[in-house]
């Protein structure tokens, strides 16, 4: 069985193309409509993913903060712009992780006595229904 590589050992391309790789697996059940918009929030996901990796590496080599100065007598210590990067765009990553996510739910058919039974339940009390 072959080792699988950490991403310390990958470049961000090859880091995309796992994701990607990642996100097709989840894609695959999905009507062509569906599929399409689903590729390509995970094209962008895989994208932010490796990003945030590389995002990940410089906050812990630098830190969480910087030390600024403006002008001669205004300086300090402020949240290091990686941080401000990274926290917007793991917001992002997770809001296209839940709509590929919710895109591949509804694509699914529910099986006999699955999740997919107690989701339609759900749902159908959320509209006002009264459970079978």
């Amino acid at each position: 069985m072959g080792r699988t590589r950490s991403y310390e050992d990958m470049t961000k391309e090859e880091i995309i193309r796992k994701e990607k790789a990642k996100f097709a697996k989840i894609c695959r059940g999905m009507g062509v409509e569906r599929r399409k918009a689903a590729e390509t929030l995970a094209s962008e996901a895989a994208f932010m993913a490796a990003s945030l990796y590389e995002l990940r590496n410089i906050i812990n080599e630098k830190g969480y903060t910087e030390e600024y100065q403006n002008g001669a007598n205004q300086k300090g210590v402020k949240k290091c712009s990686e941080v401000e990067v990274y926290n917007t765009m793991i917001k992002n990553y997770a809001a296209a992780i839940k709509q590929i996510t919710d895109l591949a739910d509804k694509s699914r058919k529910p099986e006999d006595g699955g999740a997919g039974d107690f989701l339609s339940f759900l749902e159908g009390r959320g509209k006002g229904a009264a459970p079978k």
